[in-house]
């Protein structure tokens, strides 16, 4: 349901972070070895878990991580919590290199991770993997530059803001989010 969240950051602590965003805290549960700021304006990518008992954040630094924890809960027996332990026992692109090299033993390293899931992980995400390997890479900063750079170039030739944001992120999904020129070119053609 939300893209992202961007706002102060009102509280900072291992595995969570509360964003002040528009005069609404929002409680997003992240990875341990995310590199967030303890204060200051901070864009956290976000996904939301829906239960019965509970709406849950899990949010991330870079939109790639984000789209790891994605996969992982795509994986046959992984659920929000053993997919956020994953993320959090190792850094992302050393994740993706482990599923890329078959390493059922890195990924058992991970506590609350046996055997067992390893290698469901392994079997579930193998092909996924080099995709994944170019999103764990790439930087979100340069992505949400090259994307607020669009948008303004399309604001320069008379878009009104809601219409060059909505043609920027259709234009996205089709092209390199980083390349600026490209972003440009669909966002006009779509």
């Amino acid at each position: 349901m939300y893209d992202y969240i961007e706002g102060q950051v009102a509280q900072r602590a291992a595995g969570r972070v509360v964003i002040d965003a528009g005069g609404i805290g929002f409680d997003i549960c992240t990875p341990l070895n995310a590199t967030l700021p303890a204060s200051g304006r901070v864009r956290v990518w976000t996904h939301q878990v829906v239960r019965d008992d509970a709406h849950l954040l899990f949010g991330f630094a870079e939109a790639g991580d984000r789209d790891v924890f994605r996969a992982l809960l795509s994986v046959t027996g992984v659920g929000p919590k053993v997919a956020l332990a994953v993320m959090s026992g190792m850094p992302c692109a050393e994740l993706v290199e482990a599923l890329i090299a078959g390493d059922v033993a890195r990924l058992t390293k991970v506590r609350g991770v046996g055997q067992r899931t390893a290698e469901q992980i392994l079997l579930d995400l193998r092909k996924k993997a080099l995709a994944l390997r170019k999103d764990a890479h790439q930087p979100a900063r340069s992505q949400h530059k090259a994307l607020e750079d669009a948008v303004a170039a399309l604001l320069s030739i008379g878009f009104t803001e809601k219409e060059a944001r909505k043609q920027v992120e259709r234009a996205a999904k089709s092209v390199d989010p980083t390349d600026l020129d490209q972003l440009v070119r669909a966002a006009l053609a779509g």
